[in-house]
């Protein structure tokens, strides 16, 4: 069984991804993260975010074990990550590693931002989850906090919003619900509503 999970940033979707797969016993693919990671060997390289061609070459290039780098979780990577998420060569570098991985015999949990749409049109089970800007930036700015980093509310929900648009407007896979996912808000949902509801979706899935 293939779940496949998209949403905005800081939707909640990562963590209910994890719970699903841990509950479920599949492999779980952060997807984000290897966005992240051609970004961030972009970066350690000295390169420019907008060079499409290196960002090409980079995601060719990806090596998985570099997805547990704790840098890759810092706010000023998610941002690079988002610019060169547009690039159309990025995209389909990326594309058959994330393929390979739904193909587990046992199935998989895979979050991003086109998994039901792009990567695993098939899934058996898609969901969207999604909160308002507000809270989202509420969320991120308390998990930064937590780390250590310092930032202003006001700073992460303008990046939030910027970062919608970036992602909802690119040519290529745009994020968006898939025509047959189940729509779960989480604004008013504290993490173990959210893992309930899924679950439900999930659950019945599996009976039909």
């Amino acid at each position: 069984m293939v779940i496949a999970i998209d949403g905005p940033a800081a939707s909640g979707k990562g963590t209910l991804a994890k719970r699903l797969a841990d509950h479920y016993g599949l492999p779980h693919l952060d997807t984000g993260l290897l966005y992240r990671a051609v970004a961030m060997a972009m970066l350690d390289a000295g390169l420019s975010l907008e060079d499409e061609a290196a960002a090409a070459r980079a995601a060719a290039s990806l090596i998985a074990d570099k997805l547990a780098d704790p840098r890759l979780r810092e706010r000023a990577m998610g941002e690079a990550a988002s610019r060169i998420s547009a690039v159309p060569a990025v995209r389909a570098a990326l594309l058959a590693l994330q393929q390979r991985f739904a193909g587990s015999a046992v199935g998989a949990v895979l979050d991003g931002r086109d998994i039901g749409t792009v990567v695993c049109p098939e899934a058996r089970v898609k969901l969207f989850i999604t909160a308002s800007a507000s809270e989202r930036a509420r969320r991120r700015h308390r998990e930064l906090a937590l780390r250590g980093e310092e930032t202003t509310l006001s700073a992460i929900l303008a990046d939030i919003e910027a970062r919608d648009a970036r992602d909802a407007s690119r040519a290529t896979a745009p994020l968006k619900a898939a025509a047959d996912a189940v729509i779960l808000d989480t604004t008013e949902l504290d993490a173990d509503e959210a893992f309930e509801a899924a679950k439900r979706v999930v659950d019945g899935a599996q009976v039909h």
